[in-house]
């Protein structure tokens, strides 16, 4: 983050650990930049506190998971109540056993499709504006709304308790807000 933004936000610094202290709206700029760095289509349309995505999953640029994609993601091939583990000291970051700090990336167990850190260490936002009842959304593909004021986080922090670090967890706070807990995953989709 430090390398392409010039410096970092996170509370916690250091080479290995994951960048937090992120809006909602950092993250996504986040991506735009990324994109342009590596001369892929922006996948935001960014003026002032308003974000458009024009293209949506189909953009092919780097991009914040859907909450449905995230939480793909996280359960990988092999249901777990974690994502890698149905114990949580080997799959989270969390704070019985963080020492209440942020901890080096892929220091748990993956999950089934080799994705760490998808249950502790820090929060991640996603696209997906908050939904409080997230089933009546359509079963394939669903995406929350997109005018929606607060937006979705998930996976737990290493200021959590356990049970936050389930992988069917999910949060929501002000795009513009960030904390010493909450940073983000990027993804691309499949050209």
């Amino acid at each position: 983050y430090r390398n392409l933004m010039g410096s970092s936000p996170s509370n916690f610094q250091g080479d290995e650990l994951p960048v937090e202290r992120m809006s909602w709206f950092d993250a996504v700029e986040y991506c735009n930049a990324l994109s342009a760095k590596e001369k892929l289509t922006k996948c935001y349309q960014i003026s002032g506190a308003t974000v458009e995505w024009a293209d949506g999953v189909k953009c092919t640029g780097y991009r914040l998971p859907t909450e449905a994609e995230w939480e793909y993601a996280a359960r990988s091939p092999a249901t777990t109540v974690y994502a890698g583990s149905d114990s949580v000291d080997g799959a989270a970051w969390y704070s019985a056993n963080s020492g209440s700090t942020t901890h080096a990336v892929k220091t748990k167990t993956a999950n089934g499709r080799g994705l760490y850190d998808l249950s502790g260490n820090v929060w991640e936002w996603v696209w997906d504006g908050y939904q409080s009842n997230y089933e009546a959304l359509p079963s394939i593909d669903p995406i929350g709304p997109l005018t929606s004021a607060p937006r979705v986080f998930r996976g737990c922090a290493w200021s959590n308790t356990a049970s936050y670090a389930r992988v069917a967890q999910r949060n929501t706070y002000a795009p513009p807000s960030g904390y010493s807990s909450l940073g983000f995953r990027f993804v691309r989709s499949n050209p």
